[in-house]
């Protein structure tokens, strides 16, 4: 499936929900992982352009979510692509578009230090 990098560059991005592990089966609660073991991460972020707002939810390897993200903390997204999906469950085709990102990143401690002069 074709994977589309997202600038981010003229976008504001802030914390809209605290990191989760992401859930692979809601029955069983399993936590999912990729291929190689890592625990994957589901961050919920605002994403701000001149001309909308959206809420995005992302999924990312543990390890490229900053510790202490809280809503409202501003964010730098790493690597960044979306993917259209689809499936059939139940005998309902469904489809959307996923985002993934290789890290999510707290700009709030670099914003909060005094610039040198």
């Amino acid at each position: 499936m074709r994977q589309i990098p997202v600038d981010t560059s003229n976008a504001t991005v802030m914390v809209a929900k605290a990191p989760q592990p992401k859930v692979k089966d809601r029955r069983t609660g399993e936590i999912a992982v990729d291929k190689d073991g890592v625990t994957l991460m589901t961050v919920e972020v605002m994403f701000s352009t001149p001309d909308e707002v959206e809420i995005l939810k992302l999924t990312v390897p543990q390890p490229g979510v900053s510790e202490d993200l809280a809503m409202g903390t501003p964010v730098a997204l790493t690597g960044l692509i979306a993917s259209a999906w689809d499936n059939e469950f139940n005998g309902q085709k469904r489809h959307g578009i996923a985002f993934r990102a290789v890290a999510v990143t707290s700009l709030a401690a670099a914003a909060s230090k005094p610039k040198a002069a």
